[in-house]
């Protein structure tokens, strides 16, 4: 039967148990606009989530030529029908009114709006008059988490091949590169091991620096619902925060800021002392295990305790339950991948499940996971520091084989260094030898670390700076050119998620005013420069998105990445289809390494690995006399302390990240009114016992400063680990809806205002969650709380005589109705 559930005040639904080994039970989220009713919807046109990397299928609902509404799709593998809130209602953003309808240029200061012949013209004659008077390296391009895999090829090509410049890296080197890095370092490649599906299977889950109920909430259902079924999983959960994993967690370690290599190989220590490692998968399927278990020798629980503030016996705990699982699945996130020693941290993840075997067969693997929807895509396509389909810019007869794809000159590809990470983009703009960057779909005014040094380089008379957007956000405002963009419902593509499953997102509705999908425009540019090949036809041979899908499958083929047996019409219609899929694998791959290692060979593999401390690159000469068998491996890192410490001046530890009801700089989930409601604005949270020592009350309104800079926002006292403090990264400069900008003499709500800008040496990863901070008092609160959820990891401690807080609701606005049955379909349509 039916049931409507207020989704902000109940964000996972009701609940679907199911035990061990089963299939996990379909279940239908939809959401109408008011006023809408199922028999009014004309189409409903298949899509998969935008706002993160679960992958959620979904249906939108199209009344009048206009975005009414969302429904999950019960037969995709990914979601069984279920979405999460952004899922719901974010949608609403697409309509808003603020959208970007005709391009703008920068005249005497200010934007105005031009004709697209206007700004391309702009756009073109700056790019031709930097090649010929500074090179191609004069040239950057920064894009997104969100575009279309066909958009991120297109851009790669024109980028690498046409411009030629090494100067192309995304958004997901905030969120991503660590987990591609730490794969590559482990496996030779990319490609997660595991898929979602092994949560119907495991009999420990372990979740490190994972919030899972709040960034891929979908997953978070799959896991609730074994817990309430039979055989249900137990829980170990890394984290400093009081997560709602943590919650349920049967360990839950809260570590102080950067020391989680210390306690992984701690972990590792006591697997390796009890003998709960397999020693005849070790034998045929790794190498370095004798140098692993040397490094980690003296890594005693004890030892790990004084340096991570938890209890040598919980450590203790945590390494039985490992140890002894039948099937581990472990998942590993931002609270790894943006703090201190990030890869050689993720890397520990792997050598733990290498050591015991637990690879390869159902409930028993690694998920690396991505924070956004289309990162994945941007490290197979190439437009992350990679070559497109996971090829090795260090090996030539890779950049041979690449040419002959794209019918150039090998020396026409960039590949005589590293291609360039965005942080040392950045430093090149401020430098002055980048003098255009092209920003697609991606707000680093707001984003990035140590926001008055990035303010002040896209700031720049010399830095031309293009931004491709849907709305006029903060680094919009600082572009010299605006392209109005299309997204998500308004164009057609494909995006893959975390557990490689490749879903179509198909075009419901025309985007507003003269506003582009990002392909046309890169299509336009390409066109306009007059890229060519080396027989002199056009570089680009492809003119819409099923053709550049077309494209990118001959780049895929014979690569791990393989999407060859892959077609819009497969995609159409069904569930989301997994990576590699081929002639041997027609309906795709569920778990990579079922027999073995497939691509650490020196002559196939991706990488031939870094220092995991220094992040030196390594050499094929080293790589094959280390791994001439292509075996997975086992590599061993020591811990060092962070590169800033509390002081007496900056007593506490600050991190930085995610609210369940936000994504990034909220360019989307702002304008959608159930959302923003939910966490309106920004929030400081700090302990029980630090608020009692600094004679704080929830709602004061505090200040948190670093040596970098400082923010402002109302206080919530939670359950988090003393001496830490927790700022949301969401919130920019700007209010976002209203266009209001606080007064620069005081300090604003940007979490990035306080961040350092540092990175980590293997993966370039930022490190949002390492700086020391002060927290001091501005004014009382006057019985006001902080904008924070209640029913997420920012839930207030239920503290004696402190002041009460509203529970966190939605209203009738922000109910959704749940149907059980997997064969709903009411009123029946088609659905393309």
């Amino acid at each position: 039967m039916d049931s409507s559930v207020d989704r902000i005040a109940q964000p996972w639904g009701a609940r679907t148990p199911y035990g061990r080994h089963e299939s996990w039970p379909a279940r239908v989220d939809s959401y109408l606009a008011e006023g809408v009713t199922p028999e009014q919807v004309e189409r409903w046109v298949q899509t998969a989530s935008i706002l993160h990397s679960d992958g959620d299928a979904m249906d939108v609902a199209v009344v009048d030529g206009r975005m009414a509404g969302v429904r999950g799709r019960a037969q995709d593998r990914v979601n069984r029908g279920r979405l999460g809130p952004k899922d719901l209602f974010a949608w609403q953003a697409n309509a808003s009114s603020d959208r970007l309808t005709r391009p703008l240029v920068r005249r005497d200061g200010r934007l105005v709006e031009c004709d697209w012949d206007t700004a391309m013209g702009q756009v073109v004659a700056h790019t031709r008059k930097l090649l010929d008077e500074r090179g191609p390296g004069s040239i950057g391009f920064y894009t997104s988490g969100q575009l279309f895999l066909e958009e991120y090829y297109t851009l790669a090509v024109l980028a690498r091949a046409g411009i030629g410049t090494h100067h192309l890296d995304g958004n997901t080197r905030l969120c991503t590169s660590t987990a591609a890095e730490a794969l590559k370092e482990s496996f030779g490649c990319d490609g997660q091991p595991g898929c979602y599906d092994d949560i119907d299977h495991a009999d420990v889950i372990a979740l490190y620096g994972h919030n899972l109920a709040e960034t891929q909430p979908v997953q978070w259902m799959r896991v609730l619902d074994r817990l309430a079924g039979g055989d249900p999983p137990r829980l170990v959960c890394i984290d400093p925060r009081p997560t709602q994993v943590a919650r349920r967690a049967t360990v839950h370690l809260a570590p102080r800021l950067g020391t989680n290599l210390a306690l992984l190989n701690a972990l590792l220590h006591e697997i390796i002392r009890t003998d709960r490692v397999d020693h005849d998968y070790i034998a045929a399927h790794t190498v370095g295990f004798e140098e692993l278990a040397a490094r980690v020798e003296k890594c005693t629980p004890a030892w790990a305790a004084q340096i991570c503030d938890v209890p040598a016996a919980r450590i203790g705990e945590a390494a039985e339950l490992l140890g002894s699982a039948d099937r581990l699945l472990s998942t590993v996130l931002q609270g790894v991948y943006q703090s201190h020693q990030a890869t050689a941290a993720a890397v520990q993840v792997n050598n733990l499940h290498l050591i015991r075997g637990m690879l390869g067969c159902p409930g028993a693997g690694v998920l690396q996971m991505n924070g956004q929807p289309t990162a994945q895509n941007t490290r197979e396509c190439g437009a992350d520091g990679d070559l497109p389909g996971f090829r090795n810019w260090q090996n030539d007869s890779h950049v041979a084989d690449l040419a002959r794809v794209w019918n150039v000159d090998p020396k026409t590809i960039p590949h005589y260094a590293p291609p360039t990470h965005a942080m040392q983009m950045f430093r090149y703009a401020e430098q002055g030898s980048i003098r255009m960057m092209w920003i697609s779909g991606t707000n680093p005014a707001v984003s990035l670390p140590e926001l008055a040094r990035i303010r002040s380089i896209l700031g720049q008379d010399r830095l031309f700076v293009v931004a491709q957007d849907l709305f006029l956000t903060e680094t919009a405002q600082l572009a010299d050119v605006v392209l109005p963009a299309a997204t998500w419902g308004e164009k057609t593509g494909t995006f893959t998620n975390a557990d490689r499953t490749v879903h179509l997102s198909d075009k419901a509705v025309e985007p507003p005013g003269e506003a582009r999908p990002d392909l046309n425009i890169f299509l336009d540019y390409a066109a306009r420069m007059n890229f060519r090949d080396k027989d002199g036809g056009p570089l680009i041979t492809w003119h819409d998105s099923e053709s550049a899908f077309e494209a990118w499958k001959r780049c895929s083929a014979g690569r791990p990445c393989d999407y060859t047996g892959l077609s819009y019409s497969k995609l159409r219609g069904g569930s989301g289809v997994q990576w590699p899929c081929n002639d041997r694998t027609p309906d795709g791959t569920e778990r990579l390494y079922t027999d073995g290692i497939d691509w650490a060979h020196p002559d196939v593999c991706e990488s031939y690995g870094k220092d995991l401390v220094t992040g030196a690159a390594e050499e094929v000469v080293e790589y094959r006399s280390l791994n001439p068998d292509g075996k997975a491996m086992l590599k061993a890192a020591e811990y060092v302390p962070p590169h800033e410490t509390p002081d007496e001046d900056h007593p506490f530890q600050l991190t930085t990240g995610r609210t369940l009801y936000h994504f990034h700089t909220r360019t989307k989930t702002a304008r959608a009114p159930q959302l923003n409601a939910a966490a309106p604005d920004v929030w400081v949270e700090a302990s029980v016992a630090d608020a009692v020592a600094l004679g704080l009350d929830e709602g004061d309104v505090v200040e948190v400063s670093t040596p970098r800079g400082a923010l402002r926002g109302r206080l919530r006292v939670t359950d988090i680990r003393p001496g830490l403090l927790f700022v949301p990264f969401h919130y920019g400069y700007w209010d976002t809806g209203n266009g209001h900008a606080p007064d620069r003499d005081t300090p604003g709500r940007a979490a990035n205002e306080t961040t350092i800008t540092d990175w980590d040496p293997v993966s370039k990863q930022p490190l949002f969650k390492t700086a020391a901070a002060a927290l001091r008092l501005v004014e009382r609160g006057d019985g006001g709380s902080a904008p924070a959820p209640t029913t997420t990891a920012s839930a207030p401690a239920p503290v004696s005589g402190a002041r009460a807080v509203p529970a966190t609701t939605g209203g009738r606005s922000a109910h959704v109705t749940q149907t059980p049955d997997p064969t709903w379909d009411s009123p029946r349509k088609e659905v393309r």
